[in-house]
């Protein structure tokens, strides 16, 4: 179950390239960062489709979503550099998220201590799980900043596109890196 939620992370991003100004790379980023910001509705289409289909009660489905929402909304980014060489670039970019990796981190770990907490007729329940999951996701507090260099190239008709983004910068933009 923890690998579909980082896939359900990672698949968010997949239409990074749709993501376009026609002025400048440094632009191009930030159009592509507001739009997580701002919960644009192709961006919370493709959450609400994502979480759809996994396995998860009504109410997981809602708080679950509410995480990433909180996470997109409170991602804050700086651009530090823009360099242009031609048709291609990079924009280096601060971002800070919740640090949901080292929550998982500390999930994994009561999980593995406390198993028992977790079983239900003498059996693992994945619901169970997951209610403590979300719960201590939603709980985070603790930001963590990374570095990205984001790789664009200007088309034929002087619009910039940010290039697929690698899994590394996908997961720091979730804050599971």
């Amino acid at each position: 179950m923890k690998a579909r939620i980082l896939l359900i992370m990672l698949f968010i991003l997949t239409g990074c390239t749709l993501f376009q100004s026609n002025t400048s790379p440094k632009r191009t980023v930030e159009h592509f960062f507001s739009k997580y910001q701002t919960l644009d509705k192709e961006i919370d289409t493709q959450l609400d489709d994502v979480i759809s289909k996994e396995d998860l009660t009504e109410t997981q489905k809602k708080d679950y979503k509410e995480i990433m929402k909180k996470q997109y909304n409170d991602l804050t980014y700086t651009i530090k550099d823009e360099i242009i060489d031609g048709n291609n670039a990079i924009v280096t970019v601060e971002i800070e998220v919740y640090d949901l990796a080292g929550s998982q981190k500390d999930i994994e770990e009561n999980l593995n201590e406390n198993r028992e907490d977790f079983l239900k007729d003498n059996e693992f329940s994945n619901e169970l799980y997951m209610d403590y999951r979300i719960k201590k996701l939603k709980e985070e507090r603790k930001r963590i900043k990374y570095t990205l260099d984001l790789r664009l190239t200007k088309n034929d008709k002087d619009k910039w596109f940010i290039d697929d983004l690698s899994e590394a910068e996908k997961k720091k933009i979730h804050g599971v890196y």
